[in-house]
């Protein structure tokens, strides 16, 4: 029996954890200090990272991001070279985010670059070949290969839909065939392009309709009528927009019981620790109040929730390394992971571990059977008590849960 629960242990996909860290060469530039919990300044935040058990990083890319004006989109290819050789030289996996735009891609903006805006869908096809296959041969050359690359940002309603004010912008929904096949040949193409250049890497499709099961559901359903080659689910999850922890788990469940086959990412997460995220639509104060302990009680609740799916493999905070306005950007993200005033992490940032702990508690099978009646996760992390979050656990050479 012990040597079965081990193998299913040992046997389980590898999770990726870390966040969103787009503007950390802006905030070392300014001299903004990181610092560890206990108040010393850390030379090297990458390796930090990656001391603290963190694995994996995630950057966004802009087409031309001179044309906006937000100090926060400064990312063009490169800055993103630069970075990624960093975050690659320190060990850690690399997401790619092709924002396809000049500035922010969300559900509510998907424009076309300045210097696309007059081609045709046939000549924008051609374009996004072109465009990702020549990014991704200089990310190469650069040493910052990707591990994963999202082919657009939040794409929940397509991409690439015009010019932002214009008439029959062409956007996508579940409920009409209208510009479907136009948004999943961009894909389509932008995907060829990532399996020649770096065929290892798995592609990610980012979508952020997770309050939403239905909709998230045929979006998914559309991609896999069209016969998309992608790897990944990518989902945004934030409680002030999309609801409560009980919101993603309708939300996971859905998916997998679709059997699309592909894993599954929230590539975009946070919660605050002071004040609501601008735009809130749900309180969730009465649960995680606005507080340090409030956004590490959050965290923890969300891995425990997430490491009962796995189809789960991982879990990128956003604008993780946020460290204070220091003039870097135009107002700075509450929801970040750094005390603003310190330079030292909050407790949330020492949560984000557990998704993908890296030491085991339960060894490689052997033949005889000894007696161990500790508690474990089903991912091999040995616990210091019988734990109390429900789950399901290891205990003396069996599978327990937890209610």
């Amino acid at each position: 029996m012990l040597a079965a629960c081990t193998a299913t242990a040992t046997a389980q996909k590898e999770r990726f954890v870390g966040g969103d860290i787009s503007m950390l060469p802006k905030y070392e530039e300014a001299k903004v200090a990181y610092k560890t919990q206990t108040g010393e300044t850390v030379s090297n935040v990458l390796t930090f990272f990656k001391d603290e058990g963190l694995n994996a990083m995630r950057v966004r890319l802009f087409v031309d991001p001179g044309r906006s004006n937000d100090k926060a989109v400064c990312q063009d290819l490169e800055y993103v070279k630069r970075l990624g050789k960093r975050i690659k030289d320190a060990g850690l996996k690399l997401m790619l985010d092709f924002h396809y735009s000049d500035t922010w891609a969300d559900p509510a903006k998907q424009w076309t670059p300045d210097a696309w805006k007059t081609m045709t869908d046939t000549q924008l096809y051609d374009q996004i070949y072109t465009y990702t296959k020549e990014c991704l041969e200089e990310m190469v050359e650069a040493g910052a290969t990707p591990d994963f690359i999202q082919t657009g940002n939040e794409i929940s309603y397509g991409m690439l839909w015009g010019t932002e004010g214009s008439s029959g912008l062409k956007k996508c929904n579940t409920s009409s065939n209208s510009n479907w096949e136009r948004f999943t040949t961009l894909l389509k193409r932008a995907g060829s392009a990532c399996r020649e250049v770096c065929p290892q890497a798995k592609i990610v499709i980012h979508t952020e309709r997770t309050a939403q099961s239905s909709v998230l559901t045929g979006i998914y359903d559309r991609l896999k009528q069209a016969d998309l080659d992608y790897d990944i689910i990518g989902l945004s999850y934030y409680p002030a927009y999309h609801g409560n922890l009980a919101t993603l788990d309708a939300a996971l469940k859905a998916l997998e019981t679709k059997a699309y086959g592909k894993d599954i990412m929230i590539v975009e997460t946070g919660y605050s620790y002071a004040w609501a995220i601008g735009g809130t639509t749900y309180d969730y104060t009465k649960t995680y109040p606005y507080s340090e302990e409030g956004q590490r009680q959050f965290t923890e609740d969300l891995i425990s929730l997430l490491k009962q799916h796995e189809q789960v493999t991982g879990l990128f905070w956003w604008w993780m390394e946020d460290n204070g306005n220091a003039k870097v950007t135009n107002n700075w993200w509450n929801a970040a992971l750094y005390n603003h005033n310190t330079g030292q992490p909050y407790a949330a940032f020492y949560e984000l571990k557990n998704f993908a702990p890296t030491n085991t508690g339960i060894k490689t099978p052997t033949t005889k059977a000894a007696a161990n009646t500790a508690w474990y996760t089903t991912d091999g992390r040995r616990l210091n008590r019988q734990p109390t979050a429900k789950g399901i656990y290891i205990h003396n050479k069996r599978k327990v849960a937890i209610n």
